[in-house]
């Protein structure tokens, strides 16, 4: 990192400062004024502004306020000063400052930076299938110019800029969302008929985008394999030719910088949707929203044991913690830690009236020392294991046989539809995807999950493959028809339309 650089970083030092709030509103009042082509401002008009600005946030500045935080915003190098000749008609008025304030080039950028980061803060994340048919549909057009021979710069930087924006906000959206998933998953106080709830529609949005994940996975992996044969790498140095033409001097240096970054884009898009030899991004996401279901399965039963238990160990550890948060004194503090963990005198461990007289006569207190006080008789247990039966009936327990019953009712209920989808789909033969009859809702899950995974490890679109199922109770082999037909699978959920391929699955 240069002096310079580290010089122009100055300009985030406010947002720690002691009076950030009002260099933050000093600064978007710059940004405000600046978007309506006001470029400099006087320290009176800022002050004049300002108050009608910050009415009911904090009090109003006064204007020797305004003038030193202008000036301490201008050492950080978030303002640029100026002299300021306007309005000077005596000697003394040309001799005493006066300033014009406008944003520095670092000022701008550093309030640019924090409106991107607010915004990607507030942006709700999202699994985007939209995006992904927007990058079929780029990359076929990106197809279609290499195969007509049409090489114009400006259609193919526009293209790609397009297929890296939306490839971006897909990878951003995703990561937001699964961030979400795991923040529900963790809370620990929302209510149960309103987590079930959103386990219903969460559940089923998964599964809308996760079947059309595996459909695009596949699309898209061929159009970026016949898309590098076409000539990608003649392109990718095009397009970087183009966006540094404007430059005042686009050396050799800036045009292997361009196109380097280009390359590193186009490897990002190949690495999110093709297996080489690591696991493809989109199988991660994948992998990470079937783990999401089981976590909420287990949320939902930890919500529902701690409405049928008598007693929850962190719940009663969270109340305490607000008892102590709402203690006004530390008197109070200590009475409650006392009283929540019984820290008394070890001599209150046993008393009743004959002990209570005899302490009373002899003026014994907790303070008193074991020396002089009256002997302490203890159970030869309490001595032995520190511990001592409590006496009266035992405490209820909470009968949950029924509850374990039907969870193992479902359970078996579950293994037994998985194990009746494997029989309707490992017939062990070679047959067309088109040739299966209407399949229910665990076959046809079944059947997706298994196509996923094959079609994730395909590196060429015309190659066969082999691969396990994740349990390594079913091993596939797929392979291209060569005639291009289009299978149809008819399914509880609808038609499922793809291109057509042999199959054979069977049991490992």
């Amino acid at each position: 990192m240069t002096r310079e650089t580290r010089n122009a970083h100055r300009a985030f030092a406010h947002l720690q400062a002691d009076k950030a709030d009002l260099y933050r509103a000093i600064l978007e009042l710059f940004v405000f004024e600046k978007q309506h082509f006001a470029i400099a401002l006087r320290p009176g008009e800022v002050h004049a502004r300002l108050s009608e600005r910050v009415h009911g946030l904090f009090a109003a500045p006064s204007l020797e306020e305004i003038e030193n935080a202008l000036r301490q915003l201008a050492d950080w190098g978030n303002l640029e000063s100026s002299d300021d000749q306007r309005d000077v008609a005596t000697v003394e008025d040309f001799y005493r400052p006066r300033f014009l304030y406008q944003l520095s080039a670092a000022g701008e950028a550093a309030e640019q930076a924090l409106a991107v980061f607010d915004e990607q803060l507030r942006k709700p994340g999202e699994l985007q299938t939209t995006a992904l048919h927007d990058i079929i549909e780029l990359l076929e057009s990106l197809r279609a110019l290499g195969q007509a021979g049409t090489n114009d710069p400006a259609k193919v930087h526009h293209l790609l800029r397009s297929l890296s924006e939306r490839f971006t906000q897909l990878t951003s959206r995703a990561q937001t969302f699964m961030r979400g998933v795991q923040r529900t998953v963790d809370l620990h106080e929302m209510d149960l008929e309103a987590f079930l709830a959103y386990k219903e529609r969460l559940i089923e949005y998964l599964q809308r985008f996760l079947g059309e994940l595996v459909t695009a996975t596949n699309r898209i992996a061929a159009l970026i394999l016949e898309t590098e044969q076409n000539g990608l790498e003649n392109r990718l140095r095009a397009v970087a030719e183009r966006e540094i033409a404007d430059q005042l001097d686009p050396g050799p240096e800036a045009l292997a910088s361009a196109e380097h970054e280009w390359r590193e884009r186009w490897q990002g898009l190949r690495r999110w949707f093709i297996s080489e030899n690591n696991p493809s991004q989109a199988e991660l996401l994948r992998a990470r929203a079937r783990t999401a279901i089981p976590a909420l399965l287990s949320t939902v039963a930890n919500l529902n044991d701690r409405r049928t238990r008598r007693t929850d160990r962190s719940a009663d550890c969270l109340a305490l913690a607000r008892f102590f948060a709402r203690a006004e004194s530390e008197a109070d503090a200590h009475r409650l830690w006392r009283t929540a963990f019984g820290l008394n005198a070890s001599r209150h461990l046993r008393i009743d009236t004959e002990t209570l007289d005899a302490r009373e006569q002899s003026n014994e207190t907790s303070r008193t020392s074991w020396l002089n006080g009256i002997p302490l008789q203890i159970t030869p247990r309490l001595r032995k294991s520190g511990r001592a039966a409590a006496r009266g009936p035992a405490r209820t327990m909470v009968d949950l046989s029924e509850e374990r019953e039907h969870l193992e009712r479902l359970a078996a209920e579950e293994s037994r539809q998985i194990e009746a989808a494997r029989e309707r789909l490992a017939l062990g033969r070679r047959m067309r995807l088109g040739d299966f009859e209407t399949l229910d809702d665990f076959a046809f899950q079944l059947l997706l999950d298994l196509l996923g995974d094959a079609l994730n490890r395909k590196t060429n679109p015309e190659a066969a493959v082999e691969v396990s199922s994740a349990d390594g109770s079913l091993h596939i082999h797929l392979a291209p028809t060569q005639d291009d037909m289009v299978a149809t699978i008819q399914s509880e959920y609808g038609d499922f339309h793809g291109r057509d391929h042999w199959i054979t699955i069977e049991r490992q």
